[in-house]
């Protein structure tokens, strides 16, 4: 059902679009339309090989992870905070997600719920773009001064994920920006907010549609794609926090607009 080839290309595309607010999901949707390859094994696939752009957040942000194991143990106070922080934000999506399962995989993974939230996202991004352009400087805020409210702020934003095509690192790295963080604070938040948010998300798929997986797919395009993924995310992940300190949210933006109108004209046409 699914190459190597194809899964190594589909581990590429989580690694890239996972950290950067143009979907993820929205982008494999799609991709596995262009590839020909489908079923619930296949969306199983998408969701699993997130564990590889998991690890890559753990090995970049291994100071922050590391203080929050610390933490844990009642060891390191600022890991502590930063971790209940996580916790806060990661529980709405997850009660929602968790009640909503079923729904979403059976009317949203398609390509038409996918354009209108590529397009929907993107015109929000270049009006956000252009009104905090308009703001005086964020203040210093860091990981470390970020409250519960706060928190609670981001974690009602992500439930705007479970929608694909809206993007997780959109919703959340807007919600900060908007909250007054700095871009790398937004970005770096996402990304650790990433860690419960996907590993919920690959160990519930893992756990009810694993046998499915294992029957459909080889062990070689699950290697491929869980590797693909790793490797890929890990250079989106350092080119991405520079490329948003300098040019903003506006690029991805229209970008968003770009593939929702192709997309549209192409689906159309067909």
């Amino acid at each position: 059902m699914l190459s190597p080839l194809q899964a190594a290309l589909l581990g590429a595309l989580e690694g890239l679009t996972e950290f950067l607010p143009i979907s993820s999901t929205g982008h494999l949707i799609l991709a596995a339309r262009l590839l020909r390859v489908h079923g619930e094994a296949v969306k199983t696939f998408e969701v699993v090989i997130q564990a590889g752009a998991l690890l890559a957040v753990v090995g970049l942000y291994r100071a922050s992870v590391g203080a929050m194991w610390r933490g844990l143990r009642g060891r390191d106070a600022v890991g502590q905070r930063l971790f209940v922080n996580l916790a806060v934000s990661f529980l709405p999506a997850a009660v929602i997600g968790l009640l909503l399962h079923r729904a979403i995989k059976a009317r949203l993974f398609s390509v038409w719920p996918v354009v209108a939230a590529l397009a929907i996202g993107g015109i929000a991004m270049i009006a956000v773009d252009r009104w905090l352009r308009a703001r005086p400087p964020a203040a210093a805020k860091t990981l470390q001064t970020i409250t519960i409210a706060e928190a609670l702020v981001i974690g009602a934003a992500q439930c705007l994920a479970l929608w694909p095509g809206t993007s997780r690192a959109m919703v959340t790295i807007v919600a900060g920006l908007l909250l007054g963080w700095p871009a790398t604070v937004a970005a770096e938040y996402s990304f650790l907010l990433a860690l419960p948010t996907l590993g919920a998300a690959t160990l519930f798929d893992a756990a009810t549609g694993g046998a499915l997986l294992l029957r459909d797919v080889s062990g070689a395009s699950i290697l491929c794609g869980f590797a693909a993924s790793g490797t890929v995310a890990l250079l989106a992940i350092r080119g991405f926090t520079r490329y948003l300190t300098r040019r903003g949210l506006s690029p991805f933006g229209w970008y968003r607009l770009a593939l929702a109108a192709a997309v549209w004209w192409a689906a159309r046409a067909t």
